[in-house]
């Protein structure tokens, strides 16, 4: 059985459960499990879903498609997308909604090895993008935000194998998440130089967002709101005590490796708040200049409306 189909009936089973009184959701990951979803491992540990009456299954994802099918066919109640994600489905006609912001900050960078110091080095050379439209949009926005000609830089599909191709030196560079593959290429060689998307002109957008369909929020508001109020919680706690949520995070996930955990919720931690240490805050002044940039460098054709796009209702209740 293909193992998306497998996702979907065992999640069908937990949507179905019955014999408790408190009502099931089920979250599905962006990807798998790891240090920015500690919040929401932190609220499952110390009972904030239940707190909510609400009994929140988290699923991680086969493929990085499966959140927003899984969304689409009822399959799952919500989701976590990246921001480049949400738009593009939203611009196909798909009918999904933010409710809150996961990580406040663009986690997509630009990573070089150690003899380029700016992005204008890459004039030139060759970078490694994974193939997804926003890459490009990354690698061209940080190149220009440098002052130098995107054009003049040469790209190679290397799909995620970012951290072995850069080390390898077959490439100058790679698109990838400072959070991430960036922690570990420090960890390997500390000489490598992060250029993030947000210190080269991009606005400081949220790259992760907590979502739902919108009949769904139409259907049943108290659910969302419970389960806003639960990874508030969850990621209150991950500002307050990051060792008690990466604990959360091993406990609940095999095969993690906890020094690299703690190496990345140590840089996370300040994109876990908003500009005013509010958690999950989705600011709708920043919200359209990342509209007007997600545009202007080509992840979508036309300008996403910020004003049906997100819904602030639910997080103003967690407050």
């Amino acid at each position: 059985m293909p193992r998306v189909r497998i996702l979907w009936l065992v999640v069908a089973l937990l949507l179905g459960g019955c014999g408790s009184t408190e009502r099931y959701a089920t979250l599905v990951l962006d990807f798998t499990p790891n240090a920015v979803h500690a919040g929401i491992y932190a609220a499952l540990a110390h009972g904030d879903d239940r707190a909510q009456g609400v009994d929140l299954h988290v699923v991680a994802p086969s493929a990085s498609t499966d959140s927003i099918k899984l969304l689409e066919t009822g399959r799952a109640n919500f989701a976590i997308l990246d921001l480049h994600d949400l738009a593009i489905a939203r611009q196909q006609g798909e009918p999904i909604m933010a409710i809150m912001a996961i990580v406040e900050r663009p986690l997509a960078a630009v990573i070089a090895a150690p003899q380029i110091h700016d992005p204008r080095q890459l004039q030139g050379r060759t970078v490694g993008v994974t193939g997804v439209p926003s890459d490009t949009a990354v690698l061209r926005s940080i190149v220009a935000g440098s002052g130098g000609d995107p054009a003049a830089v040469k790209q190679v599909v290397i799909g995620y194998d970012a951290v072995p191709d850069l080390i390898a030196g077959r490439v100058a560079a790679v698109t990838s998440f400072w959070n991430d593959e960036g922690v570990t290429l420090q960890r390997r060689d500390p000489g490598v130089h992060i250029f993030r998307v947000d210190q080269f002109g991009a606005p400081s957008y949220p790259e992760l967002v907590l979502c739902a369909t919108s009949s769904s929020l139409r259907a049943d508001p108290a659910l969302a709101r419970s389960v806003v109020r639960a990874l508030v919680a969850g990621y209150r706690l991950a500002l307050a005590d990051p060792a008690a949520a990466a604990a959360s995070l091993e406990s609940r996930v095999a095969g993690l490796d906890p020094k690299l955990v703690s190496a990345e919720l140590a840089v996370l931690r300040p994109a876990f708040a908003g500009p005013d240490g509010r958690v999950g805050e989705l600011n709708l002044a920043r919200l359209r200049s990342w509209a007007t940039w997600e545009t202007r460098f080509g992840i979508v054709r036309r300008v996403p409306d910020v004003a049906t796009m997100f819904d602030l209702e639910f997080l103003s209740a967690a407050r």
